[in-house]
């Protein structure tokens, strides 16, 4: 049994929390003194693709719950399946954990590590008449197998001696049967109303070369006969994982107690389910196979490499962990709660700046040709520690297209021909003039009046319009490329299709658009990747650690301003 002093994790843990079942069941044992008052959990990944937001629940709760009982948390990769493990996945899953702030400090152990150990204990329960080598196909034990509705059949193998399997079985190790030719089976009960009781696949031959033990082997485990046996060398107390593994657990608890080793408490909780988002590994390495993304860390992937890549913070997904809670029952979350949580931690971090995403000059023709002001801004009305910053105002500036129309509809109140709106921090502008492009028709250039008593801060700028708009400074603004990220999806429901289509008919065309000709002020020269903004009025936006260079930012729309789930609690609090 291995065992360390070192803390669980990091991160503060509150002084109340939430009860839920899992909690109470850690409770109980530790009072009756089970484990003699241990807590030892486990974040157990298969290194076969990158991590999702639906990982980020299980670990949260495994190590938060570790730390909440002053207890530990291993981070043991279940490495069983070489022929689909790499060790990119192993060092992407290792930085998704540290970023969510957790650490599992000299704990990280494999499957792998064990694996002489499991093949000892697959000898102790072929000695003791409980396992047997099969020589049926993988397609005839499916067949053997039975129904939900019909019991399964005996395997013509399940009879063979102790000696003849303890044979075959040596003989499987040592490579004499070609690949899929022989399984070690657990003999259990072909009746049982549990499919996965029905004398269920213990080792297979494979001949892959392991990420970590190379060709040592060429049998491997599955993962229903490592995984128990995993948690009891590791000593782990309560092993915790997602409901689809409830119809596991008798499997789980007859090897143990075949074994006769340390049982840890198999508990399962109801798995992660967001709208607007497919959490399947095997759909997520599709979207990236057939190129639909640019790959797992995709801005718009729902991998913890790709939301951290967009810009969330590890803050707002440790909240939001805790506020959808734990339950028994599967259900899905508005996709609209994350990016609520989002917005309330950026909120608070992120400084305001300007950028203009599709561009308008605007000349004011009144304004001082050559002149330059320096305008004060506040950095964020959230946190005066901020400060404030100068951003340049001269006689040519850029707003947003839309910003502007000719015609404007009822209920528009930003610029038109002879209509005042206020510039951010600046003047009152009138537009005055517009120019189009004679070909097209389209409007390149408005020329606008100022009132030069009406400077935000001054004595006389209390003059009220209905509209404030964001600008830059045409010749100090910095172009740069920004990403506009949508739902991968353009239904909440991906698998909601008609007419024999599939899942991937729901791809959201518009998932990304490309604004290569944006205008940024200038305090966004020293933008650094991985730094965060808001931008006002258009939404947060983070330097992609990628693609970004010192000589032209990229800046990723993390999330927009609009917040739907925050209206939806307050109508609710209003109940």
């Amino acid at each position: 049994m291995k065992d360390t002093e070192k803390s669980a994790t990091n991160i503060a843990v509150p002084d109340a929390l939430p009860s839920n079942f899992i909690r109470n069941i850690i409770t109980e044992d530790i009072n009756v003194n089970k484990n003699d008052g241990r807590v030892h959990t486990r974040f157990p990944p298969e290194p076969n693709g990158y991590l999702h937001i639906g990982h980020a629940k299980a670990i949260c709760l495994n190590f938060g719950l570790a730390a909440e009982y002053g207890g530990l948390c291993n981070l043991r990769f279940d490495d069983t399946n070489p022929s689909k493990e790499e060790v990119e996945y192993v060092d992407c899953i290792k930085a998704d954990v540290r970023w969510l702030g957790f650490d599992w400090g000299d704990r990280e152990y494999y499957a792998s590590d064990y694996f002489e150990q499991l093949y000892q204990y697959a000898v102790q329960l072929i000695k003791a008449g409980m396992a047997y080598v099969c020589d049926l196909s993988a397609d005839e034990i499916r067949e053997y197998r039975g129904t939900l509705t019909e019991p399964g059949k005996d395997s013509p193998y399940r009879a063979r001696s102790v000696e003849e399997n303890l044979d075959l079985f040596e003989r499987m190790r040592a490579g004499e049967f070609p690949d899929g030719s022989r399984t070690l089976r657990a003999k259990i009960d072909m009746a049982s109303p549990n499919l996965n009781m029905r004398d269920p696949v213990m080792y297979r031959i494979l001949r892959a070369t392991h990420h970590r033990t190379g060709d040592r082997w060429c049998i491997y485990p599955t993962y229903d006969f490592a995984h128990g046996q995993s948690d009891s060398i590791e000593g782990i107390t309560h092993s915790i994982c997602t409901l689809e593994f409830e119809d596991h657990r008798p499997l789980y608890d007859w090897f143990l107690d075949a074994l006769k080793i340390h049982h840890p408490q198999q508990i399962e909780f109801a798995r992660l389910n967001l709208t607007y988002a497919v959490l399947s590994k095997r759909r997520l390495l599709d979207l990236v196979e057939r190129g639909h993304v640019t790959g797992w860390d995709d801005p718009r992937m729902p991998t913890l490499a790709g939301i951290r890549r967009r810009g969330y913070t590890p803050e707002s997904i440790r909240t939001f962990c805790e506020r959808i809670g734990v339950a028994k029952r599967n259900s899905t979350v508005d996709i609209a709660m994350l990016e609520h949580c989002l917005r309330e931690d950026l909120n608070k971090r992120a400084p305001r700046v300007m950028a203009v995403l599709r561009p308008l000059r605007v000349v004011i023709d009144n304004y001082p040709d050559g002149k330059v002001e320096e305008l004060e801004a506040v950095n964020s009305p959230e946190d005066p520690s901020m400060g404030t910053r100068k951003v340049p105002f001269s006689r040519a500036l850029y707003i947003e297209t839309e910003d502007f129309r000719e015609d404007p509809p009822k209920g528009f109140f930003r610029l038109s021909p002879g209509r005042e709106v206020r510039l951010r921090y600046g003047y009152i502008i009138k537009c005055v003039d517009v120019v189009k492009d004679l070909k097209s028709g389209e409007v390149t250039e408005l020329h606008c009046t100022y009132d030069p008593a009406t400077k935000s801060g001054s004595a006389q700028s209390g003059r009220k319009v209905k509209a404030t708009l964001h600008w830059v400074s045409a010749a100090h603004a910095i172009e740069a490329e920004v990403r506009l990220y949508d739902h991968l999806f353009l239904k909440p429901n991906p698998d909601d299709v008609e007419g024999g289509a599939d899942w991937r008919s729901n791809l959201n065309p518009n998932s990304l658009v490309r604004l290569t000709s944006c205008r940024v002020e200038p305090s966004l020269a020293a933008a650094a990747p991985g730094s965060r903004y808001q931008f006002e009025r258009l939404g947060y936006f983070f330097v992609d650690p990628v693609d970004s260079s010192s000589a032209a930012p990229v800046f990723n729309r993390t999330v927009t301003l609009r917040d739907t789930w925050a209206k939806v609690e307050k109508a609710q609090r209003k109940r």
